[in-house]
């Protein structure tokens, strides 16, 4: 596996309406375990936005009306990842001696063991800057991490004959999700990103961050519990 681990880690993972102040000790502790079983291993964690990125961009649709603007919506989230991402960032403080990155092209290595992401701009989710942040450390993965257990073929809230999937191709994928983002759009990859990652080369494994021991195998290269997109 790679010693670079890209996480991207959706925003409910971190910021709820209520806090899961244990959940967040464990996945601490869990991945700075993992740092330490091998000096050479590092993190990449890129944070979405999560309830705060839900409820502001909700109320400014609910203002604005019919005169709601993409790009503020977009920016809202990014604002929002940004929050999430700072309070990441201070949890592994002593590991993540960088600032938070917010343009994911501007790069220059990192100095720490982990370093943490958020949004950049509007167009993508925080999906986008995780492909492009694997491209540029060179990791052949990256974990899309949030609170469902795989890719369906259909949304399983309107679907019920929707079926989970173990591996997908991003053609395939790609034919399900579309090419247009939206903000707040509610797929486990976005468009943006896919594209990105179907040319070069990337595989995406989908699994809920919420299970600790099935991310254990999966850094690990063991059987997990997800959904393979490649």
């Amino acid at each position: 596996m790679d010693k670079t681990a890209v996480l991207d880690l959706g925003g409910s993972l971190v910021a709820q309406e209520k806090m899961d102040i244990d959940f967040l000790r464990k996945i601490r502790a869990f991945l700075i375990d993992w740092l330490n079983e091998d000096e050479d291993r590092k993190l990449i964690i890129i944070i979405g936005g999560g309830y705060p990125a839900r409820v502001f961009q909700n109320t400014y649709r609910q203002v604005m009306a019919d005169r709601a603007s993409s790009d503020e919506q977009d920016w809202i989230g990014v604002m929002a990842t940004r929050l999430n991402a700072q309070l990441v960032k201070a949890l592994f403080a002593d590991y993540c001696s960088d600032e938070v990155v917010t343009d994911p092209t501007a790069v220059d290595g990192m100095t720490g063991r982990v370093l943490v992401g958020a949004g950049w701009k509007p167009g993508w989710s925080t999906d986008y800057d995780a492909v492009l942040l694997a491209e540029y450390f060179g990791a052949k993965r990256v974990l899309n991490l949030s609170n469902i257990e795989k890719v369906y073929t259909a949304d399983p809230r309107k679907d019920p004959k929707a079926q989970p999937l173990d591996a997908i191709s991003w053609t395939d994928y790609r034919l399900m999700c579309g090419d247009k983002w939206t903000p707040g759009m509610n797929a486990p990859f976005d468009p943006v990103a896919s594209k990105k990652a179907q040319e070069i080369g990337l595989e995406v494994v989908v699994a809920d961050g919420r299970d600790l021991d099935n991310l254990k195998n999966i850094l690990d290269g063991q059987p997990y519990k997800g959904t393979l997109i490649s």
